[in-house]
């Protein structure tokens, strides 16, 4: 995964200084949804065909191999700590199987979903990486990754009237459940080599839509989300600064973080909209950013940037979440400004794609949150 794109994963972070909390408060767990995939489609209401077409085509045609998509377009040794080039992540595998079920497209979700088997399952759980180069399996999962999986599983449920998938996202989720959750907690990841988690949860991974569609009795399932629910909502920063801590931390019950990462926080604004638990302050916030193309990739925790980087990412999110509280022009002002960061050079490699034509790197990060925001 990238440097300058902010990516979910916990596995090796030390801790920061911590921030003293009271307990998270506990919710009832809503009832189910009738429908998991997204209603509104702006982007077909926007004329974004022609767009997604081309970067479809970059990422299948130019960023995938045969054990899935790559993490960058240019290729490494494959042996740096975290991923690099033409290794693989469960991360991407779990993005394109949405896309696949959000635009109805069942042979290619099989496809994918097949090759993310070979690549990633482990007895406990998904492995995050897989390296080609290299032939090895990371022996750890990312719980987030896990569940993008299920969740996709159970959306190729619904958009393929087959109770076969459904039935596998129960089988994952039970997994899940079994490994990465302990006492009602969820925990980042769960390493099969060692038997162990970690200790903390980054809010990030709290992914409530598909916590609640796991095969669990009605005890476990209201433990279960009303913890994580309790988790997300109280590391809601403040008003004047309406984005989320990095982690929760089990053993202190307390929240860290060091600077905020904005991928991160959205992610977290995201879920908590989907089971509408979102804060409005957050939802102004972002609006009034997007508006002005000033949503920058981090800040400190009383709300300063620390740099002016952009990514598409940030407003593939900003829009996802945007389509799901019907803002449409939220989803709008979003997609147009995500839209700046693609490539349209046709003499380059990268054409279609999102990424830096002068170094040609790519991420499969970026390129498949907007991929999947142009399906929204």
């Amino acid at each position: 995964m990238s440097k300058n794109v902010i990516v979910c994963l916990s596995i090796v972070l030390s801790l920061f200084t911590t921030v003293a909390c009271k307990q998270p408060e506990h919710a009832e767990p809503p009832a189910r949804e009738a429908h998991l995939l997204p209603i509104q489609h702006y982007g077909d209401a926007l004329h974004m065909q022609d767009k997604q077409k081309e970067l479809y085509s970059f990422i299948v045609n130019k960023l995938s191999g045969s054990s899935g998509i790559h993490t960058n377009y240019r290729d490494t040794s494959q042996a740096a700590e975290m991923a690099t080039g033409h290794e693989v992540l469960s991360e991407s595998a779990g993005l394109m199987m949405r896309y696949y079920a959000l635009t109805g497209q069942q042979d290619a979700f099989d496809q994918e979903w097949a090759k993310a088997q070979r690549s990633f399952n482990l007895s406990a759980g998904f492995s995050y990486r897989f390296s080609p180069k290299q032939q090895k399996k990371y022996t750890l999962n990312a719980a987030v990754d896990d569940l993008r999986i299920i969740r996709a599983l159970y959306e190729a449920g619904e958009a393929f009237k087959n109770e076969r998938y459904v039935k596998e996202g129960a089988t994952y989720g039970s997994r899940l459940y079994e490994h990465n959750v302990k006492a009602g907690y969820l925990y980042d990841f769960y390493d099969e080599t060692y038997q162990i988690t970690n200790d903390f949860v980054t809010l990030c991974y709290i992914d409530l839509a598909t916590l609640r569609l796991l095969p669990l009795d009605s005890k476990q399932q209201e433990q279960l989300y009303g913890n994580m629910l309790g988790i997300a909502k109280n590391g809601y920063l403040s008003d004047h600064f309406p984005f989320y801590e990095t982690r929760y931390q089990y053993k202190t019950n307390a929240y860290s973080s060091d600077n905020i990462n904005t991928v991160e926080s959205l992610i977290t604004i995201l879920s908590l909209a989907e089971v509408n638990q979102h804060n409005k302050a957050s939802i102004q916030y972002i609006k009034k950013q997007v508006k002005a193309g000033t949503l920058y990739g981090q800040y400190t925790r009383e709300g300063k940037p620390t740099n002016n980087i952009q990514s598409t990412a940030i407003y593939a999110i900003a829009a996802m979440i945007g389509a799901e509280l019907g803002d449409k022009s939220l989803y709008e002002d979003s997609i147009r400004r995500m839209n700046l960061f693609q490539v349209e050079d046709r003499d380059s490699h990268l054409q279609g794609g999102f990424g830096d034509t002068a170094s040609e790197q790519a991420f499969s990060f970026d390129n498949l949150m907007a991929l999947l925001a142009y399906a929204y």
